[in-house]
């Protein structure tokens, strides 16, 4: 049976407002002792006492660190998690986090790195600035807003080079930033960071179409609403080491069939963002409709997210 991840316990340190609807939290663990070391970009899982699970982005950088640091924005069209964290999460409480993960990691040798964040997305993108100024690497940011009261870290970000940075208030320019002249003009060898609302993501995807693929990444904090899945047949899963087989229907996920025959699986998004419930493919031909894999890892059919992906081929061996 697969094991459940490690979690950890931590305890409110601090609670503040950060912007306009939005709470920064600071995480200690309850014994003093040191939390798991993490790269720019990484996010934790928080288990809210709610029973929700949620990722949230690592805000700070440091070796050995005694702190994560954290934002959460209230959503518009909260599912819970971020309006229990609004409501509920205060100072001295404690959660439940997982170790970092990191689905957005920044490459080590980019020539510039060029972020993009909207609204809650400066979250892993002030980390990776944190790590840049560490570095001695050059780096740039656009932060757009809806307004300048909205805007979350404001008051660390003007702490840096002003040069490298430019802000976007849409209240105030009475419209949307300028995308495609940000991005204008770059290097090859420079790697574009986008974290942000699906609108901002799809204009830096449109803008950015002629730069090398490898070189922009993208975080998002939910599926795209308009990615249409392809329908699909009915298919039969295979549990190598355990033994099972197990039919999945044309309306259930893997991950909800695996469930429904007691198999219990890490997970936490459920959309295919967050990797939690990432399973080795023995045989068979995933079809991947998540949102983390690389191209390259996608080609090589060795993992997928059973949340989400499902089969070609009518015949799937997982290692389980």
């Amino acid at each position: 049976m697969p094991s459940q991840p490690e979690t950890y316990e931590v305890v409110i340190a601090e609670r503040a407002i950060g912007a306009d609807g939005v709470v920064q939290l600071e995480l200690k663990t309850s014994d003093g002792r040191p939390l798991p070391d993490f790269e720019p970009g990484a996010h934790i899982d928080v288990h809210l006492p709610n029973g929700l699970v949620r990722q949230y982005s690592l805000c700070n950088y440091q070796p050995a660190p005694d702190t994560y640091e954290i934002a959460i924005g209230l959503a518009d069209a909260s599912r819970g998690g971020s309006t229990y964290v609004h409501e509920s999460v205060l100072e001295g409480h404690k959660l439940q986090i997982s170790a970092p993960r990191n689905n957005f990691a920044l490459v080590p040798d980019a020539s510039t790195y060029v972020f993009i964040a909207g609204g809650i997305g400066i979250t892993p993108i002030l980390s990776m600035i944190r790590w840049c100024e560490m570095s001695r690497k050059r780096w740039r940011l656009l932060y757009t807003v809806r307004s300048r009261k909205r805007a979350a870290y404001l008051d660390q970000l003007l702490a840096f080079d002003r040069d490298n940075i430019l802000l976007h208030f849409d209240d105030e320019k009475q419209g949307y930033a300028d995308v495609a002249k940000f991005i204008a003009d770059l290097d090859a060898q420079d790697h574009i960071y986008c974290c942000g609302p699906e609108p901002l993501m799809n204009a830096v995807e449109k803008s950015a179409h002629a730069h090398p693929k490898h070189a922009v990444h993208f975080e998002r904090f939910s599926a795209p609403s308009s990615d249409k899945q392809a329908p699909s047949d009915t298919f039969v899963v295979r549990l190598i080491r355990s033994k099972l087989e197990i039919t999945i229907p044309e309306d259930k996920s893997i991950l909800e069939c695996l469930e429904d025959a007691g198999v219990l699986m890490p997970f936490s998004c459920r959309e295919g963002l967050c990797r939690s419930c990432e399973t080795a493919v023995c045989a068979g031909v995933p079809d991947h409709r998540d949102y983390v894999l690389t191209d390259e890892e996608q080609a090589s059919n060795k993992t997928m997210m059973i949340c989400v992906s499902r089969a070609k081929s009518s015949v799937l061996d997982l290692d389980l």
